[in-house]
Formats: C-alpha cells, sequence, structure tokens
C-alpha cells in the first residue's frame, strides 16, 4: 500500500531527517522519513473512484488519516500515533 505523508507543523530542517514508526490506525508500523520532529502529520491513501465519462472536470478522492508524536517512544525512534477524532 502507498501511503502519503504531509508535515502539518513544526520545523522543516532537511538536514535532519530521521526514521519515525507510526502506530495504530491504517498505516500501523509504517515507518518514514521526518525532519524536525513535527508534532502531527498527516497521512493520505488515494481512493479509486468512478468517474462519470460525461463529467466536465476529473477528480480525486483521498482517505485522510491524522497522527500526532507520541512522547512516549521508548526504542530510539520517533513515534506518531493515529487520531481517530481527526480531522
Amino acid at each position: 500500500m502507498v501511503w502519503e505523508t504531509a508535515v502539518l507543523d513544526g520545523p522543516a530542517d532537511a538536514s535532519a531527517w530521521e526514521t519515525a514508526v507510526l502506530r495504530g490506525g491504517p498505516a500501523d508500523g509504517t515507518r518514514i522519513q521526518v525532519a524536525g520532529r513535527p508534532s502531527v502529520l498527516q497521512v493520505v491513501r488515494q481512493c479509486p473512484a468512478e468517474q462519470d465519462p460525461d463529467a466536465s472536470e476529473a477528480w480525486r478522492v483521498q482517505a485522510l488519516y491524522v497522527y500526532r508524536r507520541d512522547h512516549r517512544g521508548g526504542d530510539g525512534f520517533p513515534h506518531y500515533g493515529f487520531d481517530p477524532a481527526s480531522p
């Protein structure tokens, strides 16, 4: 499965990339690269959509999930826990 991740806040120092782990939710266990240990990540997954061939413009659908930094880590990696109440 392909996931896209966007940083919603926090510094983005590209020279300090490190591995982080997503906990819970649909992307549980996924390892990603983050810079600056942002406090919130937005994770999206493309959803198949049947479009009307007569529609005037194309559109796409994405499932959106929010993960928040979890300071309990413990194994040296930053962790981000699934927030089921967002957005």
